[in-house]
């Protein structure tokens, strides 16, 4: 992700007119940022495996006529190789992670940065620089490593008891990361169940036959279930607790061969088309600066000298 926000800064530099903020020279760049995403995230992982990892550098060229999806999975492939059902996931994977609202975090960075006027690469970056955190696009990450600690803890998959009980840890912040939170579980806005994550499912199963992780594919499904009665029995609120994008997300990428490094910059690919309709519209509506109203509700102290203090 730093490697995404450093290249998109640098784009500025390359651009004969980087500060025009008319909507046919942003339209411009904004199309060009699209096509230019998931090249340099593959390019970057690339690299961080050649000059971190001693590994050897290989560089594919994008080939016209392919998919995103396609396209991706080429560039970070050493045989350049894929399957019918592993590009049609990944598509799927893209489109169900784009913008859906403008209500999220980052997407409305993009609002709050694009009104003050700034150039296009300053907004991206910044929008960028939010879904990086582990509590936004960096939760399907969050809920790899989290299944990696439950293995290393429960050996046997089928006891129930067992996952309960490591997922119960988890809640009471005796576990894993010790936030109490349980990723990928929950959901802001989709409270019954988030309709992304049912259709991801679906394909993860599919994937996971395809690939022989149908045992894995059913310990997510149990996580999903225990953790959802938890959670709601914890919170009393007698809404349902359903999974969220996240959860089923990283088994995918992994699933697919994707290392974890570009888990997030894939959202990004996802999001930067929806976060260029957004600063589009901020820009064509021509309001106020976007700034928060802040209220104090702490207690007010008498101002002491400081040489009676």
């Amino acid at each position: 992700m730093n490697v995404l926000q450093r290249c998109v800064l640098t784009l500025y530099s390359y651009d004969d007119n980087p500060d025009d903020i008319s909507i046919e020279n942003v339209l411009r760049q904004c199309m060009e940022l699209i096509a230019q995403f998931p090249v340099i995230a593959a390019y970057g992982y690339q690299g961080y495996k050649h000059y971190f990892h001693d590994m050897s550098l290989v560089i594919h060229n994008p080939k016209p006529g392919l998919s995103t999806a396609e396209n991706f999975l080429r560039l970070i492939r050493s045989d350049k190789k894929y399957t019918e059902l592993e590009a049609q996931v990944l598509d799927i994977c893209l489109v169900i992670h784009a913008e859906h609202g403008g209500g999220n975090n980052s997407t409305f960075t993009t609002h709050v940065v694009s009104s003050t006027g700034t150039d296009t690469y300053s907004a991206v970056a910044s929008s960028l620089g939010s879904l990086k955190g582990p509590k936004h696009g960096g939760a399907n990450l969050k809920v790899q490593q989290m299944f990696d600690d439950l293995k290393s803890h429960v050996k046997n998959w089928d006891d129930e008891a067992a996952l309960e009980k490591y997922l119960t840890g988890l809640i009471d912040k005796n576990g894993f990361d010790h936030s109490g939170l349980i990723y990928g579980m929950g959901h802001a806005v989709y409270t019954n169940s988030d309709p992304r994550a049912r259709i991801l499912k679906g394909y993860a199963e599919r994937l996971a036959q395809e690939k022989g992780r149908t045992k894995e594919f059913e310990l997510y499904k149990k996580v999903e279930e225990i953790s959802g009665r938890l959670l709601a029995a914890r919170r009393r609120s007698g809404k349902p607790i359903s999974a969220n994008v996240d959860f089923y997300s990283g088994f995918v990428y992994t699933m697919l061969g994707i290392p974890i490094e570009l888990f997030t910059p894939i959202f990004a690919i996802a999001r930067i088309a929806g976060w260029s309709a957004h600063r589009i519209e901020e820009l064509v509506n021509a309001g106020k600066i976007i700034r928060p109203a802040y209220k104090y509700v702490g207690t007010h102290k008498e101002y002491l000298p400081m040489e009676d203090r």
